[in-house]
């Protein structure tokens, strides 16, 4: 118990100390992402609000004046706008031309963004955003990248694009990735567990996407090229480290996933995860263990098996004391060719985006939340 309430404290001092520089990239070495780790700044949220205008903990030039760090920005901007009911807040938060990418397509200019804010709430309106987790990197030069993970709750009380209400309440989970400078998101990648809302509604996944196909949301239709693993005949390419002689949390992933899901080597699962770790999936799977890991990355390679995946961004807050909380946004493109729980393959090529964080520990991930959007995979392969 003592050895306990050693950690309480110490996480405690590592909060409340001042940060000696500004973050450039989530390095430790170049920056102080400790002071602005999520499991041990400020996390209950009124103590957010409570902060609300206090001692800047991090240099933000061009923010407003009341937010003390990134985090406060990107957690408390989302709560006005959609909890507090400031969806006019929008034109302050987003730039004109902003950029929202997702599995059913691309959303360009920031009236389309409150368009759907508006319809969200119509549908939920009694809608709560949790902040489970915030990972960052960037400065107020080059500007900032968060990765927002996030539990979505409301009651189904409104018409949606699901159809009439259900009266149901929901849970999920969503990824928020945005680029931001000077108080403005200027592009997000947003990933949502719609598949999980969807079943605790009560509804037939086929007959929501039926419903979408006649007309209520016509989602952008991929373009997809041949899925280029290897060069003609040739081998896929081999990962070169960056920092070859010493420890690097980016090395450990982009060479392992690389050859994971490029190579197909699956041994690396072993080299990736802890025997016990635990894996958060799409649509509320609770995975554990190497077995469960496996089957997940099978479970694609099967039904895509000329499947690319690429790392799209990643970015990183920790160090090894406390270990290292990573943020991986990434692309998988490939063709639907295999049997698999997807349904019969259907020999479309599909373009999909994924967010994924992980908790790393002694070399190994231990814990990781990995989401794409499973209905819009759905309606690419069955309906679009």
């Amino acid at each position: 118990m003592a050895e306990t309430n050693d950690v309480v404290e110490n996480e405690r001092q590592v909060a409340t100390r001042k940060p000696d520089a500004p973050a450039t990239n989530g390095r430790t070495d170049e920056a102080t992402p400790t002071e602005l780790d999520f499991r041990a700044s400020r996390i209950d949220f009124l103590d957010y609000e409570a902060g609300a205008g206090g001692e800047r903990r991090q240099s933000l030039r061009g923010f407003e004046d009341h937010y003390t760090d990134i985090i406060d920005y990107i957690v408390r901007c989302t709560h006005r706008m959609w909890e507090e009911g400031g969806v006019g807040l929008l034109y302050e938060y987003y730039s004109h031309n902003a950029v929202v990418w997702s599995d059913w397509g691309q959303s360009y200019g920031r009236d389309q963004t409150i368009e759907y804010v508006v319809q969200r709430m119509a549908g939920f309106p009694n809608l709560r955003i949790y902040a489970n987790d915030v990972i960052w990197a960037g400065d107020d030069v080059q500007g900032f990248r968060t990765c927002h993970r996030i539990t979505q709750t409301g009651h189904n009380w409104g018409y949606s694009k699901y159809g009439p209400p259900t009266n149901r309440p929901t849970q999920s989970t969503c990824f928020a990735n945005c680029v931001m400078r000077e108080n403005r998101i200027y592009e997000e990648w947003l990933v949502v567990d719609e598949m999980t809302v969807v079943r605790q509604l009560g509804l037939d996944p086929d007959a929501v996407l039926r419903g979408i196909a006649g007309g209520v949301l016509p989602p952008n239709i991929d373009i997809v090229g041949e899925s280029v693993k290897a060069r003609g005949q040739g081998r896929p390419d081999t990962y070169v480290p960056r920092n070859p002689d010493q420890p690097d949390v980016e090395d450990f992933l982009r060479s392992n996933l690389h050859e994971l899901w490029n190579w197909r080597m699956l041994n690396r699962i072993s080299d990736l995860y802890a025997p016990n770790c635990v894996i958060h999936a799409p649509s509320g799977r609770e995975l554990y263990g190497l077995g469960d890991a496996k089957a997940l990355v099978v479970a694609l390679m099967a039904s895509f098996p000329d499947a690319r995946f690429e790392v799209d961004d990643l970015y990183w807050n920790g160090d090894e004391r406390m270990g290292y909380r990573t943020a991986v946004r990434w692309s998988l493109t490939g063709t639907h060719r295999g049997v698999g729980i997807w349904g019969k393959p259907t020999g479309r090529p599909v373009h999909i985006i994924g967010t994924t964080s992980h908790i790393i520990r002694d070399g190994k991930i231990v814990e990781e939340w990995t989401l794409f959007n499973e209905l819009a995979l759905l309606w690419k392969l069955h309906y679009a």
